[in-house]
């Protein structure tokens, strides 16, 4: 039905927990009208949205998917609200079905780590298919994070038998030869998200005796030359940092049945401007070998606070434009 050039629909949730799908006090009926300028009424198991045509039918897609991920088993957060409120308004249909629903594992909180948007779901699947995969994409797409859990994910299913993460220490803005310590203390700080994520999905006891024996191995990218890793998930984090001989070594240092996954963001290169990127080099030069895998991530898949995606954003326009 149209009045005045406005629709109104009427979309049925019956079987639905509208407590899931509405949220608390329905916040997120509140959010979901600010975003398409349209009035939600939730009467019974109905939803009536009053609007313009095609926001009307953007919120029945939306709704739709909403039930999807909730059907899944999954809750309905404000930040995958967001996500597919943008994908419905960019692509015309929301996310839900192009998401894994498979958990890698279940955190020392007992809760489960899975991919939480497209992007992610394309770099779990490209990781599972390859042996080597670059990850590229902004702060906050959980390039790392990710990383982090498939190799744990790993490790616990046996499939492999060590994790060896690694990083280029690169000095940005401040120099490593006024950090106290030995050559340990110095790198360690650069190497912190990683032990983050570590503490984050295994028991801060049981990582430690595994980082004790050998098992999980943190180390600066220097510490890879002359090695061979076998049986081994292999990290790279933040591989802009790397000068091309370096992300030379480091892909000729994977061995028999092992994994490696290398992640980066082409704008933040802190190398010295004389040296280019490993990572963005060897974009031109691996990208059509079998068995090797490449996956963008935009800031659509950010996952951390809301205003990061706008951040990046602005960055981007502000970089774009004095090009």
């Amino acid at each position: 039905m149209e009045i005045d050039d406005k629709k109104v629909r009427t979309f049925s949730v019956e079987g639905i927990d509208q407590r899931l799908l509405f949220g608390q006090n329905h916040v997120f009926l509140r959010i979901i009208e600010s975003r398409f300028l349209s009035k939600i009424v939730a009467r019974g198991d109905n939803v009536i949205v009053e609007g313009e045509p095609i926001d009307v039918d953007q919120i029945v897609r939306l709704l739709s998917d909403l039930i999807t991920r909730i059907k899944t088993g999954d809750f309905i957060t404000e930040q995958y609200l967001n996500y597919a409120i943008g994908m419905v308004k960019e692509a015309g249909h929301g996310p839900a079905d192009q998401i894994s629903t498979e958990a890698l594992l279940t955190n020392s909180l007992r809760k489960e780590i899975k991919p939480k948007t497209v992007g992610q779901s394309e770099y779990v699947d490209s990781v599972d298919k390859n042996d080597i995969v670059f990850s590229i994409g902004p702060a906050g797409t959980g390039k790392t994070y990710l990383a982090v859990a498939m190799a744990v994910a790993e490790l616990k299913a046996k499939r492999v038998s060590r994790i060896v993460f690694t990083r280029p220490a690169v000095e940005a803005g401040e120099s490593l030869g006024f950090l106290p310590g030995d050559i340990r203390a110095k790198v360690d700080p650069y190497l912190r998200p990683i032990y983050d994520a570590l503490y984050d999905m295994l028991d801060p006891d049981k990582t430690r005796r595994l980082l004790e024996m050998g098992v999980i191995e943190i180390a600066p990218l220097a510490f890879m030359r002359g090695r061979t890793l076998n049986e081994a998930f292999v990290v790279l984090d933040e591989a802009q940092n790397t000068t091309s001989a370096q992300m030379k070594m480091f892909l000729t240092r994977i061995g028999e049945k092992s994994k490696a996954v290398i992640t980066g963001d082409v704008t933040q290169i802190d190398l010295p401007e004389k040296k280019s990127s490993g990572l963005v080099q060897v974009q031109k030069i691996l990208k059509a070998i079998p068995g090797i895998g490449f996956v963008y991530l935009t800031e659509r898949d950010v996952i951390r606070h809301a205003l990061v995606q706008r951040i990046i954003r602005a960055y981007g326009k502000w970089e774009k434009s004095r090009r």
